[in-house]
């Protein structure tokens, strides 16, 4: 980089973190956390349980916000020092230049952060994954699916728990449902919501022809267990029956996977990743209350939408993006028009790029 390159990034750091503490009130966000951490004091918080638990989570969420971006200003001094007295051709400007890259990378990733400010962001997130119609077709694209979000959790250094798996009848599966655990998941992922189409050269074609497949993603929140919400005994339609996961040890031979149908409502969800009944149980009542609050949520959105004469289409339905293998290589986000090439790069869970546009766009929930 030349040196008018380099004050001219600088620049822009400095105009970003500017933004950034406008938007944080830093000086709110450390009067917040002092009263937080004054409740936590209190000798008789920690027997309020479920009271402790948020207030520890806000107090945790607040002290990292505050932690990176004071990081970051440091970050932002220490290279402008350094950009005063290092030469170009030296080994001190390759630092420096070094240094730039990486709090562009830090200060993006802390932006997208500062956009995940709804109620459940930095919940953990759920997804489960099902084939449209045109059978082992598209229960294959499902499993690519499945995949390609395994392998974006790992880069983010999430953990992903399988909650349940329906294998396909030849390849492929049914469905799939996972917990993917790490800070800002749901935040994250929500932009992934919505169906997935395929078009490629079907490898189970004999006559090898074009294919268009389908696959559908939802993605709700993993909710606390001090939100209320009523889930009445009566109202529910529990099933056990024998596991069938994807074969091997893995497969549990009594019935311990639980089904649950909530009547009212015709929410179906299953568990069976777990040896425990009990605990399949209490894992599909878990994704149950998930459920109802992203349906609560939906009306409410619904509400307000229609008090604006909005005529969008906000059907969880809707087309979101397009993988096209053949007759070339282009993976396109509907929404944001956001594109790229590297198709194998993409399904090997490379999706900051779509997430990061989507976000950006203020469409997320």
């Amino acid at each position: 980089m030349e040196r008018y390159e380099v004050n001219k990034t600088l620049a822009q750091f400095k105009e970003t973190l500017d933004a950034l503490e406008n938007a944080l009130q830093p000086a709110e966000l450390e009067a917040t956390y002092q009263t937080l951490n004054e409740t936590m004091q209190d000798p008789a918080f920690w027997q309020r349980t479920a009271e402790a638990k948020k207030v520890t989570k806000e107090a945790n969420s607040i002290k990292a916000k505050l932690d990176a971006f004071d990081r970051l200003k440091k970050q932002y001094d220490g290279l402008v020092e350094w950009f005063e007295i290092s030469e170009e051709q030296s080994e001190e400007w390759d630092i420096l230049e070094a240094d730039i890259h990486h709090l562009k990378i830090d200060l993006k990733a802390f932006e997208l952060e500062t956009l995940l400010n709804g109620p459940y962001d930095n919940n953990n997130a759920i997804l489960e994954l099902h084939p449209g119609a045109g059978g082992t077709e598209s229960q294959d694209w499902a499993d690519m699916l499945h995949r390609m979000y395994v392998r974006y959790a790992q880069k983010k250094q999430y953990k992903v728990d399988i909650l349940d798996y329906q294998s396909g009848d030849e390849a492929g599966i049914k469905s799939v449902t996972m917990l993917i655990k790490g800070p800002y998941a749901y935040g994250y992922l929500k932009a992934e919501r919505g169906v997935h189409r395929l078009v490629r050269i079907s490898p189970f074609d004999s006559n090898a022809r074009r294919h268009t497949s389908f696959a559908s993603l939802d993605v709700i929140p993993e909710i606390d267990d001090d939100v209320n919400i009523e889930i009445k005994d009566e109202d529910l339609k529990i099933d056990v029956y024998r596991s069938s996961g994807a074969g091997g040890q893995s497969v549990n031979t009594t019935d311990s996977a639980v089904r649950i149908t909530h009547l009212p409502t015709n929410i179906v969800v299953t568990c069976q990743n777990e040896r425990s009944q009990i605990k399949n149980r209490e894992t599909a009542l878990g994704i149950l209350k998930a459920k109802l609050v992203q349906e609560e949520l939906k009306k409410q959105e619904e509400a307000l939408r229609h008090i604006k004469g909005e005529q969008k289409d906000i059907a969880w339905g809707s087309q979101i993006r397009s993988y096209v293998f053949h007759p070339y290589q282009m993976v396109k986000d509907h929404r944001t028009n956001h594109e790229v090439g590297q198709v194998d790069q993409v399904m090997d869970g490379d999706l900051d790029g779509f997430i990061n546009a989507y976000l950006k766009t203020g469409e997320s929930d």
